[in-house]
C-alpha cells in the first residue's frame, strides 16, 4: 500500500508490506533522502532469547513510504561474547556524522548483566554502512550511562551527549572531537533519588534559541508522563516546564516513549516526536495504568519501603508487535505541545 499521512499508533508497514522496525531510533537527512533507523525487534517475541535482530535502516523522500534497506548494523548470533550478539541488549542506536572525519558514528546502549550499563561505539563512511567497531565496553566518564542523545551543534562541529546515569540524574557531556568518546567534561541535570521519578530517554532539539530536552519517567516499557524542559546553552541549567502531552488522561504520553525529535529540512517549524509504542496488549501481571507502575517501580528502588525486588515480576512484553507514535510539536511561547492526532500530514505545515 502507499501512505500519503501519518497515523499516530497504527501498525506502520514498509513498501514491501512488513512491518517496520526502526525502535529507539532517529532520522538523518542526506542529499534529499530521509533516513529512519533503530532497533529491529523482528524476532524478540517472548521466549526467544533474542533481544534484538541488529539496527535496520529504511528510506524515503515523504516520511510517509519506507523502503526497507537492511541491517546496517546486523546482529553477531555465532559469537556469544560480543555485544552484537542477539541476546544482549543493545538499545537506542543514535547516528551523527562528523563532517570533520567524513565519518557517520553511532552510539549503542547495551544493558550488562549486572544492571549496569555500557556503550558501544561504531563508525562508518556511509550511513548504510559497514559499521566497525572502534570502542565496546565503554563507561563514559566512568559511569553506568543508560539512555541516551547525541547532537551536533551546527555552526562549529562541537558535539554533545546527553544520557541517563542510571537511576539517579542526566548527563550532558562533551565528546571528543572524532565523536567516539567523551573529553571529561559534563554537567548534571534532573537529580532524583531513584525509579519512577529519574528521566531517561532523553531527545533533544533547538528552536528559536533554546535548547530542549523531552524525556521520560523511569517504568521500563510501560509508558509514563513525559516532561519538556529548556535552556538557553547545551549544558543548563534547564527550567522544567511540563508534560506535553494535551489532554492525555492516562498519564503515558498517549501510550509511548519519546525517543527522538526530528526537525523537517524544509519546513519553518516543523518539529516531529518520534515515539515507540512498546506495549500494544495487555499481557496478565503486568501494570494497566501508570499509577501501577509508578508504585510497582518505587515499591522496587524505594529504600523507604524496603527495597521489594519481589515487585518485578513483570511479564515479556512482545515489541516484535511495537507500534510507533509520530506527532508534530504545537509551541506557545516556550512551552512544546503534543496534541493527539489520529492522522497528519506533512504537507499541512509551511
Amino acid at each position: 500500500m502507499t501512505y500519503r499521512s501519518i497515523r499516530p499508533g497504527q501498525t506502520w508497514l514498509d513498501t514491501e508490506g512488513k512491518r517496520i522496525h526502526a525502535h529507539g531510533g532517529s532520522i538523518l537527512h542526506v542529499d534529499g533522502t530521509f533516513y529512519w533507523y533503530g532497533e529491529n525487534k523482528e524476532k524478540s517475541a517472548p521466549g526467544s532469547g533474542v533481544w534484538h535482530w541488529g539496527v535496520r535502516c529504511y528510506a524515503s523522500k515523504d516520511l510517509y513510504n519506507w523502503e526497507d534497506r537492511g541491517l546496517i548494523i546486523p546482529p553477531e548470533p555465532d559469537d556469544p561474547a560480543s555485544s552484537l550478539h542477539p541476546s544482549k541488549l543493545v538499545d537506542r542506536p543514535h547516528i551523527i556524522y562528523n563532517r570533520f572525519t567524513k565519518k557517520y558514528v553511532c552510539w549503542l546502549k547495551i544493558m550488562q548483566p549486572d544492571a549496569s550499563q555500557k556503550s558501544t561505539v561504531l563508525v562508518a563512511d556511509d550511513i548504510l554502512g559497514p559499521y566497525t567497531m572502534v570502542r565496546d565496553g565503554l563507561k563514559p566518564l566512568g559511569m553506568s550511562a543508560g539512555d541516551f542523545d547525541l547532537v551536533v551543534n551546527p555552526s562549529d562541529g562541537k558535539a554533545y551527549y546527553y544520557f541517563e546515569r542510571v537511576h539517579s540524574e542526566m548527563i550532558c557531556a562533551d565528546l571528543t572531537d572524532d565523536y567516539t568518546d567523551v573529553t571529561g567534561y559534563y554537567s548534571t541535570h534532573f537529580p532524583q533519588p531513584h525509579p519512577p521519578y529519574v528521566r531517561e530517554a532523553p531527545a533533544h532539539f533547538f528552536r528559536d534559541g533554546l535548547h530542549y530536552l523531552v524525556t521520560s519517567g523511569t517504568t521500563g516499557y510501560f509508558p509514563n508522563p513525559s516532561e519538556v524542559a529548556c535552556s538557553k546553552l547545551y549544558h543548563g541549567p534547564f527550567e522544567v516546564l511540563g508534560d506535553p502531552h494535551v489532554g492525555d488522561d492516562s498519564r503515558t504520553s498517549f501510550g509511548s516513549q519519546i525517543c527522538s525529535v526530528f526537525k523537517h529540512p524544509h519546513k519553518k517549524d516543523l518539529y516531529i516526536a518520534l515515539a515507540d509504542r512498546w506495549v500494544t496488549e495487555h499481557t496478565p501481571g503486568n501494570p494497566r495504568t501508570y499509577e501501577e507502575a509508578a508504585d510497582a517501580f518505587d515499591r522496587i528502588f524505594n529504600p523507604n519501603r524496603g527495597l521489594d525486588p519481589t515487585v518485578d515480576h513483570f511479564q515479556p512484553v512482545d515489541t516484535t508487535k511495537a507500534d510507533y507514535v509520530w506527532l508534530p510539536f504545537r509551541f506557545d511561547g516556550k512551552m512544546a505541545y503534543l496534541d493527539w492526532k489520529d492522522e497528519w500530514r506533512v504537507e499541512d505545515y509551511e
